[in-house]
Order: C-alpha cells, then sequence, then structure tokens
C-alpha cells in the first residue's frame, strides 16, 4: 500500500522540480545580452561597437562594471569615446594589453554590421560579438 502514495510524491515533486527549472530558465533579457553602442562608431569611420554583456556578466558581478569602473546601469546612459578607453577608464580600465587586448585591436570591440542601430540584441541565448 506504501508504494502508491510514493509513486504520487514522487510524481508530485517531479512536476515541482520541472515547473522550477521551466521558470528558473526563462530568457533574460538584459543580463545575457549584446549590447551595440553605435551613437558615433560610424560618423567617425568605424564599425559598430558590439559589447559582449553575456560574455562579461558570466564572468563578474554587476558592481565590478557598474559600480567600480562607472558604467550607468542603462543602456545608452554611458558616453564612451575611445579617448576614454585609452585614458583608462571605462572599458579601458581592463582593455589595456595587461588584463585584455588593448584599444589597437580595433575589430574586436568593432565587429557590428554597418547601419546596426543602439541597442540590446538577444536573449540568454545570444551567439556572441559579432554575430549581428
Amino acid at each position: 500500500m506504501h508504494a502508491p502514495k510514493s509513486r504520487t510524491l514522487l510524481k508530485i515533486l517531479a512536476a515541482l522540480v520541472a515547473a522550477w527549472l521551466a521558470l528558473v530558465s526563462l530568457p533574460s533579457h538584459a543580463e545575457y545580452a549584446d549590447v551595440v553602442l553605435n551613437r558615433r562608431a560610424e560618423k567617425e569611420g568605424v564599425r559598430p561597437v558590439v559589447f559582449p554583456h553575456w560574455f562579461h556578466r558570466m564572468r563578474f558581478r554587476c558592481k565590478v562594471c557598474h559600480s567600480e569602473l562607472g558604467f550607468k546601469m542603462r543602456a545608452g546612459a554611458n558616453d564612451v569615446t575611445m579617448a576614454d578607453i585609452i585614458d583608462g577608464k571605462f572599458c579601458g580600465m581592463c582593455h589595456n594589453d595587461q588584463i585584455a587586448w588593448g584599444a589597437a585591436n580595433c575589430d574586436l570591440c568593432h565587429s557590428g554590421k554597418k547601419g546596426l542601430p543602439p541597442g540590446i540584441y538577444g536573449g540568454s541565448s545570444t551567439t556572441g560579438p559579432g554575430k549581428w
């Protein structure tokens, strides 16, 4: 008599776990997306920047960039220039040829297709930089 009750409990537990996993795996569009920066890139003769937020977010806590490096928590709210990066601000804090590649490797960041408008693209299943 105990076997049917334990099977029922196992089925209920399995259904609860499946429902929890389904909720947890919903896409998180801003957290693991690519951010395209093209406010001035094409005006200055270079391709748009594709910032792989997903790649950085998987490795660092939000506070690293949004508190310690000075990035505002809203896409499009940061006025980042190459001069800032070369001076060691924003991206340049890490992209300095010591921690990560430096500003001379233009195509690693300026990898977007011409005409790509600024914004957030993709979600948790984004294919990474340069695919937009």
